[in-house]
């Protein structure tokens, strides 16, 4: 069965995902992930999003968090101030769904500018929660497409903390949580090593050389030991994808054109 990198990358960060995972979930890429597998393999897997929304099981895939499929899909709406001062500083998130612009390989990342910051090239939308989900959800699973100019060695900018700019930093702050565990790619997946916390590749994607990762890596990337293959995406995984992105473009083209 053929299949998209896009959709390898989704069915990758979605079989991370357990059922009973609490997940604070993202708008793009996380968010077709989570659910994903929550209509799959984690049925129990419990979503949050920044708005406020609680146990939500959206029908098609929000456009934002602002999106009214979330709330009308939610078991509760909370304030957002109560999302993260109890539910996300409070320790009762495991998972935490981030990407951005650009990644380093100790997982910090940026989403506020490409460039010097007081004259960028490009000015991001900037932090949102991520600074917040990536400080205190248990541990935090990041997804992007993989190139040279996302996986950087040094960010213009550190918007969300990883593991600090020498993999040391986390732990010296005080920050009690795992962060960054593991990235998805549309290449291959990576995880950290345990004691230095840089980032390794750990399977490659069917068809993805280790070549091909090098020259799409701004730092000399390391594979481990027991590199593996991605399992491809299955019939059902795929199937189950699908369905949902159908359902998300029909709903939105409706309202578009209402």
């Amino acid at each position: 069965m053929t299949y998209t990198p896009t959709e390898m990358m989704t069915v990758a960060a979605a079989r991370a995902l357990r059922s009973e995972d609490i997940c604070f979930v993202g708008i793009g890429l996380p968010s077709a992930a989570c659910n994903l597998a929550r209509l799959t393999h984690a049925p129990g897997l419990t979503l949050v999003y920044e708005s406020g929304t609680i146990e939500t099981k959206p029908h098609v895939l929000p456009l934002s968090i602002g999106d009214g499929e979330l709330c009308e899909t939610a078991l509760t709406t909370v304030p957002v101030v109560e999302m993260f001062q109890y539910w996300l500083q409070g320790g009762r998130i495991t998972v935490g769904f981030l990407g951005g612009a650009q990644v380093d390989r100790y997982g910090n990342l940026n989403s506020t500018v490409v460039g010097p910051y007081d004259r960028p090239k490009v000015r991001l939308p900037g932090s949102g929660g991520a600074t917040e989900i990536a400080a205190h959800c248990g541990r935090v699973f990041i997804v992007m497409p993989h190139d040279a100019r996302a996986f950087v060695s040094k960010l213009d900018f550190l918007t969300s903390i990883g593991h600090g700019p020498t993999g040391r930093e986390r732990e010296a702050l005080g920050l009690r949580t795992e962060g960054p565990t593991l990235i998805v790619t549309d290449l291959c997946t990576m995880r950290p090593d345990p004691e230095t916390h840089e980032f390794e590749v750990a399977t490659l994607h069917p068809g993805v050389t280790q070549a091909r990762v090098s020259e799409n890596t701004g730092w000399p990337v390391r594979f481990m030991k027991d590199l593996e293959g991605t399992p491809p995406p299955t019939s059902g995984e795929l199937a189950a994808l699908r369905d949902l992105l159908e359902r998300t473009d029909r709903a939105h083209r409706r309202k578009q054109d209402s």
